[in-house]
């Protein structure tokens, strides 16, 4: 199966249904790509969160097709077999017709799928994208790209008329033709309402356990950007502070000669 197959609606409700959990994690170069495939990972996401953790802007808001374009192309180079999604960047998806004109863009440099924010304000682009034969995931809850709109990050779902209009995003993007859905800072009883209100996978990130994935931005997980962490977030490594030693080690070396 290639992998713009495995991204199909029906393949993954086929994994949903069977209970298959699906890890995904962000990459944005060509050894971060290759890497987190040779440990297995199931999806990798070129995410806007480059922004942050690449480019060193406050929030994902400055982020650029032209970037996303170079960063997939980037990871798309590692990669063999592991199905790779790309975000749409902010003010990318206005309207449907450039929502799939600018996808397209993505897929050229090597996405199998692409990202946008937004549940039933955003149905019409992804029906044009499904239309197109663009697999497409969406992303509901907090929306990052709206950050300054929102002043900050924010728990989604927290009270019952909350969690109906996500109830409601979630089975729109579902109609519409995406084959997942992120679901960001939901609280996690929402989170699970979701997740059994659809037939497709939901993808947590800072919503709890009850969905059917996890993603998370490979740098909070390895310590990589060590400046900032999530709450939610357990990092598994400390390279940040690796590196750091080891550039400290060789400037000492040299500095003794």
């Amino acid at each position: 199966m290639q992998p713009k197959d495995a991204l199909s609606q029906a393949e993954c409700r086929a994994l949903k249904s069977r209970g298959v959990p699906i890890a995904v994690l962000t990459a944005y170069d060509y050894p971060g790509a290759r890497l987190l495939e040779e440990a297995g990972v199931d999806w990798i996401l070129v995410g806007d969160s480059l922004g942050m953790v690449v480019l060193g802007y406050p929030d994902t808001t400055s982020v650029t097709l032209d970037d996303m374009v170079h960063h997939t192309a980037a990871a798309a180079r590692g990669l063999k077999r592991t199905p790779l999604i790309a975000d749409l960047p902010i003010g990318t998806y206005e309207t449907p017709e450039a929502t799939v004109e600018n996808a397209k863009e993505l897929l050229s440099a090597g996405a199998h799928a692409v990202k946008l924010e937004g549940g039933t304000s955003h149905s019409p682009q992804i029906s044009a994208l499904s239309r197109a034969g663009i697999p497409v995931m969406g992303h509901i809850g907090m929306l990052p790209q709206s950050v300054k709109k929102e002043g900050g990050y924010k728990l989604k779902g927290k009270t019952s008329p909350e969690g109906d209009a996500l109830v409601a995003d979630a089975l729109a993007v579902e109609a519409a033709g995406a084959f997942a859905i992120v679901v960001e800072l939901v609280h996690p009883d929402t989170a699970k309402r979701i997740r059994d209100a659809i037939g497709i996978p939901t993808i947590g990130i800072g919503s709890g356990s009850e969905c059917d994935g996890q993603v998370l931005v490979t740098h909070d997980l390895t310590g990589a950007f060590p400046w900032f962490r999530p709450k939610f977030v357990t990092p598994m490594a400390s390279v940040g502070d690796t590196a750091r030693l080891a550039a400290e080690s060789w400037v000492k070396s040299v500095k003794d000669q």
